[in-house]
């Protein structure tokens, strides 16, 4: 039987963790929890997917880290969107949108003679 939790599409990553980080900085895990959290936990990230994507993020100066302390009072990395990754976060969506109203007119289309 299929998993009823989706794996990431490809390309999708970088809009959820902009999205996660828009309400302000998070450490790792709790981004994963807000994206878990706000997709019902249909949506899910690994750590092997998660870290690399945040160092390419703050490669691309979207992002920038500062450590600090947990909730519960452990060391951890906490990630924040610059002003460069709000302007992706805003382009990642126009394309999302885009992408999935174009899927959806496929999905809706009337197979000929129906």
């Amino acid at each position: 039987m299929a998993d009823s939790r989706a794996e990431l599409l490809q390309g999708t990553l970088h809009l959820l963790i902009l999205k996660a980080l828009e309400r302000g900085p998070l450490h790792g895990y709790a981004i994963v929890r807000r994206i878990e959290d706000t997709s019902d936990a249909f949506l899910r990230v690994e750590e092997g997917s998660l870290y690399p994507a945040l160092h390419r993020m703050e490669r691309h100066g979207w992002i920038e880290s500062e450590w600090g302390l947990s909730e519960s009072n452990r060391r951890a990395k906490f990630y924040e969107l610059t002003s460069s990754g709000r302007r992706q976060l805003r382009e990642e969506q126009t394309l999302w949108e885009r992408t999935a109203k174009a899927i959806d007119g496929v999905l809706r289309a009337q197979p000929k003679g129906a």
